[in-house]
């Protein structure tokens, strides 16, 4: 197979003060996260992932990403740095020895950097890097996954596949109306892990930027659906990108706001829908 690179979720500097990091770490995995499911699918698919695979997923976070591919047989180490609560539910996931089951080999969870996920000495190199999270919807998140990418790299071989992943135009993402609401906030609290606009060239300017060789893209829809609206409400909270609209108002003041922007995506059924776009870029490294 293919050898390939792939990155995860955007790393926000954790949840705004008084927020309760479990809760949110548990929302994120039981709501929010399995809405881009259809995009690991089609990235999984398109790479062929399998039992030949070596994946390394960087900002692995709760873990359902590395869980897909463990499932399609892939041996699969996710890294993750200061984001303990989500870690601990990929750990319940992926490593349920922890929990009295039987270990499943194969499966490595990291609290750390890119170099501490090194492979053991002997062991082949990752022959497929992933960073699963969108990027071009935070500010600063580009410039932090470059810094990933840069210490994953020498861990894989040259050649190896990157997948970029970002939010696609902001007229094919409904969420994208939803998410103003934290800018709109925030003001004039901003700064790293805050919500900004999409560019159309987001993915284009990383892969750029941290030496890598475009080879392909695609984009898949990946809708937000949720049961009714305090989920959705969860759900977004989750993502971490009001946390600074948090800190410049009251979590009171970001529920009402944020239920009033997800309105109009309430359904006769008071289910809330959102139609989404997202993109992946398939880099190689040199």
């Amino acid at each position: 197979m293919t050898p390939t690179l792939v990155r995860q979720h955007p790393t926000h500097a954790g949840p705004a003060p008084g927020v309760d990091r479990r809760a949110r770490a548990r929302d994120w995995a039981e709501i929010q996260e399995r809405m881009l499911v259809p995009l690991y699918e089609a990235v999984y698919e398109r790479l062929e992932v399998g039992s030949g695979t070596r994946l390394l997923g960087l900002g692995c976070g709760a873990g359902l990403a590395l869980l897909m591919a463990a499932s399609r047989g892939a041996s699969v180490t996710g890294v993750d740095c200061g984001a303990q609560e989500r870690l601990a539910l990929a750990r319940e996931r992926l490593l349920p020895e922890t929990w009295g089951t039987p270990a499943r080999a194969g499966i490595r969870i990291v609290d750390g950097s890119p170099e501490d996920a090194a492979p053991a000495p002997g062991e082949p190199s990752y022959n497929l890097l992933t960073a699963f999270e969108p990027i071009g919807c935070a500010t600063g998140d580009s410039e932090g996954l470059g810094e990933q990418l840069a210490a994953a790299a020498p861990l894989a071989g040259r050649g190896t596949p990157v997948v970029l992943v970002g939010w696609g135009p902001p007229e094919r993402c409904s969420t994208s109306a939803v998410l103003r609401v934290a800018t709109e906030l925030a003001e004039p609290v901003r700064g790293p892990g805050s919500w900004r606009p999409a560019r159309r060239d987001d993915l284009e300017e990383t892969a750029q930027r941290s030496g890598l060789w475009p080879d392909g893209s695609g984009r898949v829809a990946c809708p937000f659906g949720y049961a009714d609206l305090d989920s959705a409400v969860r759900g977004m909270l989750s993502t971490g990108f009001f946390d600074a609209a948090i800190a410049a108002t009251d979590q009171e003041q970001v529920d009402k706001e944020l239920a009033e922007a997800l309105h109009p995506y309430r359904r006769a059924d008071g289910t809330v829908w959102m139609p989404n776009v997202f993109r992946y870029l398939i880099a190689r490294i040199p």
